[in-house]
């Protein structure tokens, strides 16, 4: 009963003529119940259909409003399904059915809407409701745990910071993996920009090639479509939100030692008498200078949200604002962004409908953030105060580590700022030809304006060798969108037809000026100052995509169901031997208890899916077919050109060939709901940038090269436990399963001249020397690790010990990490992955829960080689053992740490398997405590409290900070943890939502 209405008015069913003025005007009351208790509906709304004249419900459900007998009432209530009805003389009952999720529910899927019975394809829906359990600015973040199939990364705990999202698994090398994002049917990107979650009506995901095949080469990494909320015909309402919280930061299970322990683990080095620190004295135990402490505080967050909404059968409008503040759980980082929305949908005759949109946003940044890495590296026993409380310089003689900076020195002074600017504008309009043919325009226009600026004073460590430094930043982008189709919908018979054809073009056009100035005086932040134009930079980046496509959907007597959809696209960055590429997909659905001779009274719906398609994918350089040029100053001071790349012309679309089969089934009066999902992803033809021999100087060329294939299965439950008058309790569950496997890659020559398919190294992404590598070998995951694999600690004198082969045939062990070979030692990619969520409603009280797990993947946790060195770093503090880790102090111990030494040299802490450790986790991402206020005598709908905590607990082995790593900058999924995790913080929001 809490769940937003997903009702809509079809504008062809509106009768827009205006009431009869001869009509008699009459006392119109009546009385509004719940169909299924048979309660009184306080503060439901009651309009006069054509007019702004309404009212709402009293306490009793009663109603009472001056209207003519004859016109007619649309009554509508959150929760509820809107109806229509006669206004009579009379007072009259009228009685409103939960609109609660059904197999008639309307959902938005690629360039229509369908009923959801009629799915032929791999989709979940999800509500606005659902989706707003967590406090965030960035729509990705929403999305963790709640959809089968649908991995995703979060960001860091540093306000704003987005997450990484892939569906169904890895299918590409050297692309992106991130979905397409469609947001009211116009094509936006692989991110959702600066859209407010408060905006979100509903989000619908495309996971399978009946599906997604409709977007092409743009519905490869699989496609999100979000719904913003629109004007309905009513009284206009007006809702308000309110949230403040406080935040905090977690280090997970990764705890770094104070003084005392510091000073104790130093002491027992079995070379301890070999300790050169400038201070090294029994007094560094008393030295205990909490950096965690220093840089984290109780971070703010504060987000506020309007709209008003309203309208009649000939104009309606839906206008929103909204504004998000946090202040970052590491102190110095500010964040906050402004919102506005608005959509009007205007009908001024009844062939032709008009709706006009626009949205904007301004995203300000102001970073003098405290150093997340000196939380965990800087030795306790040097503090960034004198005894006097004045700070110290870097490279202090006090410290024991006397070649470190101070970096609270710096920020005395240095800090950058930013500015983001985005708006989006739509015409879109739709014409009915006839009642079964419509054309619909969709026309888009989005600008982007980013700005930057940083200040590094010649007093700082960052600016004492060039005298200052200043740094300025601009960034222009411009995407237009235009979608022009025709939809078909037919019914004849038992037989219905829709069908679409339409053409669509998008293009994107980026230009970014990169400016650094040097030697000012301090004080001085303009570029006018500097003495030295230290770098002058900038670019111009263009791209575009223009497509043909039809989709046709047939349905027979609402029990056999067909799909086909058919894509042309062509892209700018092919060259002419293959611009464009042809796309597919077939699907079919058979609802088996809507056969006649199908008679189990506990089924309510049986329906079984099958789908065969191809997406596409383009390369992630915009320019590979051509032979570029480097122009730079470089030669002589004088500009010159140097081959920078070489083209290739042939290049040509990687697919992905995708099967699939799915059940659809709900029980016992629809209190309980299935969904299973099988599928098996072959892509060919798959995009790489290959090394080639550097004589040109060119380094690499992209090829079309290999061949990779990902499976899986997705499972959805949803039951209703308790279904009362006055109690509720339901409970949802998912599970994604993936595997990954390369099938074919890139021939290379071998020793005796002859081209074969040989494993390739890459990196884990973090960008780091001596960090993990991974490996593309044919028949393993696309992200497994490759590690000399750890064999504990020698019992005997403490020594680490690897593997290698032994001559006679498997394994044997040695401290030479030289001597120590290469293993495949699993993969980043979890085994199963989703969440659970349960809501429990008692009256107007509810109380929800939602969890996150994820088992089998595995991380490489960098962090520990160096804040678990066994003495090698000297220079950074180190971590504690966690409880069953020990360490080895004479022979015969059987520990899990070997030996500690001072400058320890004997590369136990080099990328090994020795750090690589499970991913495995259970997390409660929120609970929920409410209560509805029913304040009909105020003219309130609805009044909302409610008290939300997010991140409260993790229960996991891993030892770092937390196990769901940060995506990368680029919004890439790592699997492997830095030295400088910013962790997922732990938030307590109160807040309101009010209605009226």
């Amino acid at each position: 009963m809490l769940s937003n209405p997903s009702f809509s008015l079809s504008t062809g069913d509106i009768d827009i003529s205006l009431p009869n003025v001869t009509q008699q005007v009459a006392k119109i009351k009546g009385k509004i119940l719940d169909t299924k208790t048979g309660e009184a509906i306080i503060g439901a709304n009651v309009l006069v259909k054509g007019t702004t004249n309404g009212t709402i419900t009293n306490f009793d459900g009663e109603y009472e409003l001056d209207a003519p007998v004859g016109s007619t009432l649309i009554i509508s209530y959150i929760g509820y399904k809107s109806i229509e009805v006669k206004a009579i003389a009379e007072p009259q009952t009228i009685k409103l059915a939960e609109d609660s999720e059904t197999l008639d529910e309307v959902i938005v899927v690629g360039y229509t809407t369908q009923r959801k019975e009629s799915l032929t394809g791999s989709m979940s829906n999800i509500k606005s409701d659902k989706l707003k359990d967590i406090t965030t600015p960035s729509v990705e973040n929403m999305l963790n745990g709640k959809v089968p199939g649908v991995y995703v990364a979060p960001g860091s705990g540093q306000p704003g910071s987005n997450g990484a999202v892939v569906i169904r698994g890895q299918a590409t090398l050297n692309g992106g993996t991130s979905p397409l994002w469609v947001i009211d049917g116009v094509i936006v990107g692989s991110d959702a920009g600066q859209l407010n979650p408060a905006d979100i009506e509903s989000m619908t995901i495309l996971k399978d090639a009946a599906s997604t095949a409709i977007y092409g080469s743009q519905g490869a990494n699989g496609v999100i479509i979000v719904t913003t909320k629109n004007a309905r015909v009513e009284k206009m309402s007006i809702n308000a939100s309110i949230k403040m919280g406080i935040s905090s930061l977690n280090n997970g299970n990764l705890e770094v030692m104070n003084g005392a322990e510091l000073y104790d683990y130093y002491t027992s080095f079995q070379n301890a008498n070999e300790i050169a620190f400038p201070r090294w004295n029994a007094d560094l135990r008393n030295s205990n200078f909490d950096w965690w402490d220093l840089a984290t505080q109780s971070g703010f967050t504060q987000d506020y949200n309007i709209s008003l909404q309203g309208g009649n059968e000939k104009i309606q409008s839906y206008l929103s604002l909204g504004y998000y503040d946090e202040e970052g759980a590491v102190k110095g980082y500010d964040y906050s962004r402004y919102n506005f929305r608005f959509k009007t949908s205007y009908k001024p005759y009844d062939w032709l409908t008009i709706k006009p949109s626009l949205s904007g946003s301004r995203r300000d940044i102001e970073d003098r953030q405290y150093s997340v890495t000196a939380m965990y590296s800087m030795l306790p026993w040097d503090s960034p105060y004198d005894e006097n409380g004045n700070l110290v310089p870097h490279r202090y003689s006090g410290w024991v580590n006397s070649q470190q900076t101070n970096y609270l020195y710096d920020l005395q002074w240095n800090y950058s700022e930013s500015t983001y600017y985005e708006f989006m504008g739509s015409f879109d309009f739709d014409v009915k030809i006839t009642d079964w043919l419509t054309f619909q325009s969709l026309n888009n226009y989005k600008y982007v304006n980013s700005t930057s600026h940083s200040y590094a004073d010649p007093r700082s460590n960052a600016g004492e060798n060039v005298n200052g430094r200043l740094t300025e930043w601009r960034a222009e982008v411009v995407r237009r969108y235009t979608n022009q189709k025709l939809l078909i919908n037919k019914t004849f018979g038992k037989h219905s037809i829709n069908g679409l054809l339409a053409y669509e073009f998008n293009d994107y056009w980026y230009k970014n000026l990169d400016v650094y100035g040097t030697g000012f005086v301090p004080g001085f932040e303009i570029l006018d100052v500097v003495a030295k134009p230290e770098r002058t930079k900038g670019g111009i980046s263009e791209w575009a995509v223009q497509s043909y496509f039809t989709q046709w959907k047939y349905a027979y007597d609402n029990k056999y169901l067909g799909e086909i959809s058919l894509r042309r696209d062509g892209a700018s960055n092919f060259g002419d031997n293959a611009k464009y590429g042809n796309f597919f997909s077939i699907s079919g659905g058979w609802i088996i208890s809507h056969e006649n001779w199908f008679n189990v009274p506990w089924i309510d719906n049986l329906k079984i899916r099958a789908s065969y398609g191809s997406v596409g994918n383009r390369p992630s350089s915009l320019y590979p077919q051509y032979d570029l040029y480097s122009v730079s100053s470089s030669y002589n001071e004088n500009s010159g050109a140097l081959i920078s790349s070489i083209g290739n012309k042939d290049l040509t679309w990687e697919k992905t060939y995708t099967t699939g089969i799915g059940l659809d089934a709900s029980f016992l009066q629809n209190r309980l709901r299935l969904t299973f999902d099988y599928y098996l992803k072959k892509t060919d033809n798959i995009l790489y940038n290959v090394p080639v021999t550097g004589i040109t100087g060119v380094t690499r060329v992209w090829r079309n090269i290999g061949k990779m294939k990902n499976k899986g299965y997705e499972i959805a439950i949803r039951g209703d436990i308790i279904r009362t008058k006055d109690w509720y309790w339901g409970v949802d569950l998912n599970i994604g399963h993936n595997s990954n496997e390369l099938r074919d890659l890139y021939k290379q020559k071998d020793t005796n001249g002859n081209y074969v398919v040989k494993p390739v190294i890459i990196s884990d992404g973090l960008n780091i020397a001596g960090t993990a590598q991974r490996v593309l070998e044919i028949g393993y995951p696309v992200d497994t690790y490759y590690l000399k694999d750890w064999a504990g600690v020698n019992p005997e004198n403490g020594a680490p010990m690897w593997y290698k082969d032994a001559e006679g045939g498997g394994k044997e062990t040695t401290s030479d990490y030289t001597e120590a070979d290469y293993y495949k030692c699993g993969s980043a990619s979890p085994d199963l992955f989703g969440g659970f969520s349960t809501t429990l409603t008692w009256k107007n009280f509810d109380l929800g829960a939602v969890f996150g797990y994820s088992i089998g993947g595995k991380i490489y946790n960098y962090s520990r080689q160096e804040y678990d060195s066994d003495g090698t770093y000297t220079d950074r503090n180190q971590m504690k053992l966690k409880s069953g880790w020990s360490r080895w102090e004479k022979p015969g111990d059987i520990a899990t740490h070997l030996v500690a030494k001072y400058n320890n040299q004997d590369k136990g802490n080099s990328a090994s398997s020795r750090y690589l450790e499970d991913s495995d986790y259970l997390k409660l991402r929120s609970l929920t405590l409410g209560y509805n206020f029913k304040l009909p005598q105020y003219g309130i709908q609805n009044l909302r409290i409610f008290f939300n905590g997010e991140n409260l607990f993790t229960i996991t082995d891993y030892s770092g900070v937390d196990p769901e790593i940060p995506a990368s900058d680029e919004g890439a999924v790592m699997g492997s943890a830095g030295p400088a995790v910013y962790p997922s913080v732990r938030k307590f929001m109160f807040g309101l939502n009010l209605t009226f």
